[in-house]
């Protein structure tokens, strides 16, 4: 069995608003506490207090990653500043075993005025490793850190960027038991970040990681178990890590974008279809995985404007677009003639993986030609079912078993 390196039993942290009072809280609870009694409150909330967190319980075996992720002030950094010691439970107890390295703010137990190669030693010093130990490992953090030119410059004069890097690379290359990464990798370049997430895939077999991130495709991608957040308290704990990054989602209400464009073009009206469902303006349509999808547009088009241009995008979760139709392909001609044109778009089979997704809707002189109106997420659905991938498009190829290698292509080799 797995070695368990961190425990979490009902672990809840309360915090005052009034910065008065919380002086006068903290040095009665301190009293209490060298008298050995339980300090006020224990479990109830007294004037101007609320919880950060509240009730958390989980326990982390070595290489496992728990992805805690939630929206911003839901508890996660409070939370990680218990896991570090930097502040205490109210109530519950946490149980760490091994050697932390821990990365929550950018900067973070650097001495600004020390330099790189100097806060290096001082870091490892303060997690118990010896100036030879150290030695060891130096080369590969000033490499993997990429500062070989300003490892001796003050810390001070460094980037976030740099400081990040030094960071992670020190953190990292001690190889501690556990490793807490609040956010740090929303800094750094797309190079540094596949650098981070490859040497968090080595550590991961011998090491407990906790990892927070709005980025909900790194937490797909390193995490093994998800604690989604609200308000201080747990709202959904698995392994089903894609099931946890949905109802993060669902925390946050669609709302309908902004357009622009000229007034020789509007948009008077869309809906969806599906089956016998039907959708418009704000409303979300559930569309079921495999189903055939319609989309109905009343559009207002200056009659000046010959050959207009349809164009629809998709965009998931992330905002980013991964589809697209243009009125062109097929050869489909808008015919301007009575100022609003009626047009519908048939898509056979909706094989996206389960999530809200929005339809972006545009319209040109001509394909590639000036935009005279835009509007963004102009309605959204989503698509529910048993098919889930951390693509948004899932491909379904014709596949058969070969029962001899004469079977494969003689052009492949293997």
């Amino acid at each position: 069995m797995s070695e368990s390196l961190i425990k979490v039993e009902n672990v809840s942290k309360k915090f005052c608003r009034d910065l008065k009072r919380s002086l006068w809280y903290g040095m009665k609870d301190l009293g209490s506490e060298l008298l050995g009694q339980l300090h006020n409150g224990g479990g109830q909330l007294r004037e101007d207090e609320f919880w950060a967190v509240r009730d958390i319980s989980f326990e982390l075996k070595r290489g496992e990653c728990l992805g805690l992720i939630g929206r911003n002030g839901a508890g996660k950094t409070t939370l990680l500043r218990m896991f570090n010691g930097l502040i205490k439970p109210d109530i519950g107890r946490i149980e760490i075993h091994g050697r932390v390295g821990a990365l929550i703010a950018l900067g973070a137990g650097f001495n600004p005025i020390l330099t790189g190669r100097e806060n290096i030693y001082v870091n490892a010093a303060v997690l118990g490793l010896s100036k030879k130990e150290t030695d060891t490992k130096f080369e590969d953090i000033v490499e993997f850190s990429e500062l070989e030119k300003f490892i001796d410059a003050p810390v001070q004069s460094y980037s976030s960027g740099m400081t990040v890097r030094l960071g992670f690379a020190v953190a990292t290359a001690l190889e501690p038991d556990i490793l807490i990464i609040d956010e740090i990798l929303a800094v750094g370049d797309m190079g540094f970040v596949l650098k981070c997430l490859n040497r968090i895939d080595r550590l991961s077999k011998n090491t407990s990681v906790i990892f927070v991130s709005h980025n909900m495709i790194h937490v797909s991608r390193i995490c093994t178990q998800a604690l989604v957040l609200n308000s201080g308290k747990p709202i959904y704990q698995s392994s089903d890590v894609a099931e946890a990054v949905n109802v993060y989602y669902s925390m946050f209400k669609s709302e309908i974008g902004d357009f622009h464009g000229s007034e020789k073009a509007k948009l008077k009206a869309i809906a969806l279809v599906s089956g016998k469902r039907c959708a418009t303006g704000n409303k979300v349509l559930s569309v079921k995985y495999g189903e055939e999808l319609k989309i109905n547009l009343k559009v207002e088009i200056d009659k000046t404007i010959r050959g207009p241009h349809l164009y629809m995008a998709f965009y998931d979760k992330e905002q980013r677009n991964f589809a697209e139709i243009y009125s062109s392909n097929g050869n489909f001609v808008i015919e301007n003639k009575s100022g609003w044109i009626a047009i519908e778009a048939t898509i056979p089979s909706i094989n996206f993986s389960q999530g809200i997704y929005s339809i972006t809707v545009a319209i040109s002189e001509r394909k590639g030609g000036q935009v005279i109106f835009r509007q963004q997420s102009a309605i959204y659905f989503q698509v529910v079912g048993t098919q889930h991938g951390w693509a948004p498009i899932q491909i379904r190829p014709v596949w058969r078993q070969l029962t001899a290698i004469n079977d494969m292509n003689s052009e492949v080799t293997i």
